[in-house]
């Protein structure tokens, strides 16, 4: 299908451009295009080129079961993709920030059909220019990028399946939701979810079930699937190595926000010595799950607490950290050992006082309130979508368990690249509710 592009649509995708070229050139600059994982991705890459081994660690040091299903497969192969011909992630960068350029001018596309006016495109644009975890994660070895495009695909057919009323539409969603959780695993439990929606929008299309029914099951066919074959590398059925110690690493969290990093790394290193000390991966497994989980039963509602006031927190996160990496003020070494207090932490032990000299000692604080400022006028932006009965409900409904899906499972964990996948979405809300509610103020003139 061929799309033709008017003036709008070229003045806004050669902004959209020109906002990714700088920021390339920046990474040029600063070159921090590593985060902490990137070296799993690429050891798993390289693995599957030399030795077609699945495999996100070192072969050249023991094999360990973990690192055969730490890494989802799909972005590992995005960067075999550049590495069958040449191994540099500059390429791969170019490669994610075309992606990024894509993913921006479908999530456009995609609200251009419920509602949304080209008029408008100013605003888009600011508030995507304002979010720089965009750019940051189209200039980093990280699959975040690749997911948001899966889960705007998904979104996209949603919207045409309920619009078009064509089984194939159904299909796309259940084929971009396992490319998803193919990249990451966070997208895995939303089978569950898509199996509820797919049904309940065919019931209503009063469509016959059979077909349906398989394809709001797929997914789910294909987690099994993927979790068996993990069982006959490792022989413990499962979908990921990573969501045997999310529990324990949730724990982690809102311990030391209760009792302080020092005692949460105490907490963690015992954690790791008696896990280490297990010989079977099945029982290591085993072990760091029920582990994790039984802390947060027996501080059930202290945690919970802080679990959604950090899942609130996403939605407005301006992403200091990941912003202070990027042009290096900030490494992961010093990241990981906490030398210095950051943001809220400053905040909850020297009170507002502390601030000056925290802003005094951060020179991207100026530049992230702004980012913080924008995030803010964007969360307003999404609430007066949901909203607006101009918007199916349906639609409504959907985005709100997206957003809500990506800032429940992030948690404690709030950081941008959680968000990233629906980002766009929920940039795409804001300007749609400030559109609506500028053209019926102008109508009631």
């Amino acid at each position: 299908m061929v799309i033709k592009a008017d003036r709008k649509d070229k003045q806004f995708i050669s902004i959209v451009v020109l906002v990714h070229v700088v920021f390339f050139l920046l990474a040029c600059r600063y070159t921090r295009i590593y985060m902490g994982d990137s070296m799993e991705y690429i050891y798993e890459a390289l693995n599957i080129k030399n030795l077609f081994f699945f495999y996100s660690g070192n072969p050249a040091m023991p094999i360990l079961p973990e690192y055969m299903t730490q890494r989802q497969p799909l972005y590992p192969l995005f960067l075999l993709g550049v590495y069958l011909f040449t191994v540099n992630n500059w390429v791969v960068l170019v490669l994610q920030n075309v992606l990024s350029v894509f993913n921006i001018y479908y999530a456009r596309k995609v609200f251009l059909s419920i509602g949304y006016d080209k008029k408008y495109d100013w605003m888009l644009l600011l508030l995507i220019v304002a979010y720089p975890a965009q750019f940051i994660n189209a200039n980093t070895i990280t699959p975040d990028i690749l997911l948001q495009t899966f889960t705007l695909l998904y979104f996209g057919c949603f919207i045409a399946l309920l619009q078009q009323k064509e089984q194939k539409y159904g299909v796309w969603m259940s084929m971009a939701l396992i490319g998803g959780f193919m990249v990451k695993p966070v997208l895995y439990p939303f089978v569950v979810i898509h199996a509820v929606v797919i049904i309940v929008v065919f019931a209503r299309q009063k469509i016959k079930m059979q077909r349906p029914l398989l394809i709001a099951l797929a997914p789910l066919f294909a987690v099994l699937l993927y979790s068996y074959s993990n069982y006959d590398r490792t022989d413990k059925f499962h979908f990921s190595s990573n969501q045997a110690q999310n529990a324990i690493y949730y724990y982690y969290s809102y311990l030391a926000n209760r009792e302080g990093v020092d005692s949460a790394n105490r907490f963690l290193q015992n954690e790791k010595r008696n896990i280490a000390a297990l010989t079977e991966y099945k029982d290591r497994y085993d072990y760091a799950n029920e582990r994790g989980v039984a802390l947060l039963k027996e501080n059930f509602g202290g945690y919970l607490l802080y679990h959604l006031k950090n899942s609130a927190r996403i939605l407005i996160e301006p992403g200091k950290a990941e912003l202070d990496l990027f042009t290096g003020s900030l490494t992961y070494g010093r990241l990981y050992r906490k030398e210095q207090l950051g943001f809220y932490a400053t905040v909850k032990s020297k009170g507002i006082s502390g601030l000056g000299k925290y802003v005094s000692n951060n020179p991207s604080m100026p530049f992230v309130i702004l980012v913080l400022l924008f995030n803010c006028i964007r969360l307003i932006g999404v609430g007066l979508f949901f909203v607006d009965t101009r918007v199916n409900g349906f639609v409504r409904l959907f985005v709100f368990i997206l957003l809500a899906y990506f800032a429940g499972l992030a948690g404690p964990i709030a950081n941008t690249r959680y968000f990233l996948p629906v980002s766009l979405i929920a940039i795409g809300c804001a300007v749609t509710g400030y559109a609506h509610r500028f053209q019926k103020r102008q109508l009631a003139k």
